[in-house]
């Protein structure tokens, strides 16, 4: 049955008006006897694990500099920068001109001081053997003719000038003996120009070992295996000694050289497993592990130098990449985690939050365990029950009425 007129136009508003001030009413009523409503986190058990972020770049233990160990022109550069090399593999070339006239001077005087040599050994000492044996013989006679002479002169058949003249020879043959017994001597190995021609051919050798090291110094090459991360020299430069004219990174293990917040140290230790992950490949993570821990630390950045070896290298992999490596630290199977918003003072030593029981806000401290992304684990101050307002909710004090709303509650 249709309404009065009267009804369904002056009676309409009033009475909508009244019912929402009567709705109203209701709910300040309500929020003033039993609070307001208000999200809060809820605890969560099960595994929990706390990382520590840093990042860094990509380095090899070791890098070696190539340079060279003289002055002079390039000739040749057959290789580029970022191509692998083998040991031995040849990566500057120097003009030689000089170099290989001094090594061909030093060749010829190796070949004059074994001449030398054998000239000794196969003529200079049997000659010497031969002069001696005519010499002996020579004396031999001389001093019979000598000891005529004197028995002649005893007897009167010569004057005394005959015997001073085989004086005078036989003191000659001793001389000449003497001077050929001196003479094969220092023919033979232990005698001084035997000696002599030895430390001559010595010296000859050693000039050609000086040459010869001369003509390799015109030839660099790799030391050992790797890839060349950087060339600063071309082809008709001249060079000299000090100069860094190339950088080869040895092929092996790479590491991760990152920077720790301080605070953190106490975290890592070595041999610690951990993943790296590179800007350009976001996608691709790698597994690593802790190798070095810098016992000093960086005053000016308030961080640790960190190096971490690469365990299995992606192809990507490059020297000075920029990279990102996550460490596990801790691990929990079975953790009671509240959200990380929900803890106040929390980089304090007395961590609270503000629990809500029997519907009236309560302080509560708290112990925290191991740090989450998104959860922090509680070890002790609550149950597993208990529900938590988030530590922004700054209006509500100790002791105020609240009615607790549950929300998600995000986990790491």
């Amino acid at each position: 049955m249709a309404l009065p007129g009267f009804l369904n136009k002056r009676w309409l508003i009033p009475v909508f008006v009244l019912a929402g001030f009567i709705l109203l009413s209701g709910l300040i009523f309500s929020s003033a006897l039993f609070g307001p409503r208000l999200e809060v986190f809820t605890l969560q058990r099960g595994e929990l694990v706390q990382t520590v972020v840093a990042s860094g770049r990509v380095a090899t233990p070791a890098r070696v500099d190539i340079g060279t160990q003289i002055t002079g022109r390039v000739a040749a550069v057959p290789v580029k920068e970022g191509q692998t090399v083998r040991a031995g593999d040849l990566l500057i070339e120097l003009a030689a001109a000089d170099e290989k006239a001094a090594l061909e001077l030093a060749q010829a005087n190796i070949r004059q001081a074994e001449a030398r040599l054998r000239q000794l050994q196969q003529l200079t000492q049997p000659t010497s053997e031969q002069v001696l044996v005519q010499a002996q013989a020579n004396l031999i006679n001389v001093e019979k003719q000598y000891q005529r002479t004197r028995e002649l002169v005893t007897q009167g058949f010569v004057g005394k000038s005959q015997l001073d003249e085989s004086q005078r020879a036989l003191d000659v043959a001793r001389s000449q003996l003497k001077s050929a017994q001196f003479q094969l001597q220092s023919s033979k190995p232990d005698g001084s120009d035997y000696q002599l021609a030895v430390a001559g051919l010595q010296q000859a050798k050693a000039n050609l070992a000086a040459a010869q090291a001369k003509l390799e110094h015109t030839r660099i090459t790799a030391v050992v295996d790797g890839v060349l991360i950087a060339r600063d020299v071309e082809r008709g430069d001249i060079v000299q000694p000090g100069k860094i004219l190339m950088v080869l990174s040895p092929a092996g293990i790479s590491q991760l050289v990152v920077q720790i917040d301080e605070k953190n140290l106490r975290y890592i230790r070595m041999g610690q497993p951990a993943f790296g992950v590179t800007d350009a490949y976001p996608g691709q993570k790698f597994p690593v592990q802790v190798a070095y821990i810098n016992p000093g630390v960086d005053a000016q950045r308030g961080s640790v130098n960190v190096k971490l070896n690469v365990l299995k290298s992606p192809l990507f992999l490059t020297q000075d990449m920029t990279v990102s490596v996550e460490i596990e630290v801790a691990r929990s199977r079975d953790a009671l985690s509240l959200n990380v918003e929900a803890i106040r003072d929390a980089s304090t030593l007395h961590p609270w939050v503000m629990a809500v029981v029997d519907g009236r806000a309560v302080r509560r401290p708290v112990t925290i365990g191991i740090r989450g992304d998104k959860s922090v684990e509680i070890t002790s101050g609550l149950n597993p029950h208990d529900v938590v307002l988030p530590a922004t909710n700054m209006t509500i004090e100790a002791g105020q009425r609240v009615r607790p709303v549950v929300t998600k509650n995000p986990q790491s």
